[in-house]
């Protein structure tokens, strides 16, 4: 008598509806790092999965409009339905009234200004001077002053240092360590600023304060870079101080619409 299905070797199962939409998204972030188009094969590399889950994905963004294929080679880009979400996004969220801030801040001070928000392990740099095509917005929490302000001031739901992955070293600077990452979020609470020196990349010095909400929790975060023959030790207060006037501006003009009427 032959097996029944039950008795018999198990299907391969069909991913749920929250997989397939998590697979989805897997899909858009393999783009974060802007570099050149990307194949089927190449998705399908990144994500470990097959070519053909592979396939089959980008051709439901490809249709959705959140990827768009050159016809040519048959690689994918990022579509038109991303930029015209991220444009929205970016209004409403008043980014376009804080770069007119951020451009006096970097003239007044010599050095770049950038502002950043959160996306669960990382700092994304949402405008300022950072802000290039050919270079990636995303920065690390535990070896950034931007992502140091973020953890410190995190926003309910956001997660402290144990929601974090494995801490990757950079330098021999960066804290790998959960317990020194506390310790210094604690004394990141306490200055009111987050210090970045060398943890991230050899030669680059960055102060970073908070633009915080109603509640105290951090929005943004605000930072100041250069090198340490800028931004010297003796002028670390004279940096700090123009830096926390730059965010107490924007905590006015970042106000959610809702509540600007209210302050």
């Amino acid at each position: 008598m032959s097996a029944s299905p039950a008795e018999g070797a198990t299907a391969p199962r069909r991913p749920t509806g929250a997989q397939s939409v998590r697979r989805a998204l897997d899909v858009l972030h393999c783009f974060h790092d802007n570099g050149p188009d990307l194949s089927a094969s190449d998705l399908a590399r990144r994500l470990t999965l097959p070519v053909s889950t592979a396939h089959r994905l980008a051709r439901t963004l490809l249709d959705a409009g959140f990827l768009e294929q050159d016809f040519r080679t048959a690689r994918y880009r990022l579509g038109p339905a991303v930029t015209e979400l991220g444009r929205l996004s970016y209004h409403q969220r008043g980014l376009h009234l804080a770069a007119p801030e951020l451009t006096d801040l970097a003239e007044r001070t010599g050095v770049t200004a950038d502002l950043a928000l959160r996306s669960g392990p990382h700092a994304v740099i949402v405008a300022g001077g950072s802000v290039t095509p050919k270079v990636g917005l995303r920065r690390p929490l535990h070896s950034t002053a931007l992502g140091k302000v973020l953890l410190a001031w995190a926003r309910p739901g956001e997660g402290g240092p144990s929601s974090l992955p494995p801490l990757f070293a950079f330098t021999e600077r960066t804290i790998v360590e959960p317990a020194a990452l506390e310790a210094e979020l604690t004394r990141v609470r306490t200055d009111g600023y987050a210090r970045n020196d060398g943890e991230s990349a050899h030669g680059v010095r960055t102060l970073a304060v908070p633009v915080l909400d109603r509640t105290g929790h951090a929005r943004f975060a605000l930072a100041l870079r250069a090198t340490p023959e800028l931004i010297t030790d003796d002028r670390t207060d004279w940096f700090l101080s123009r830096a926390r006037s730059c965010a107490r501006a924007l905590e006015i003009l970042l106000l959610p619409p809702g509540d600007r009427s209210e302050s």
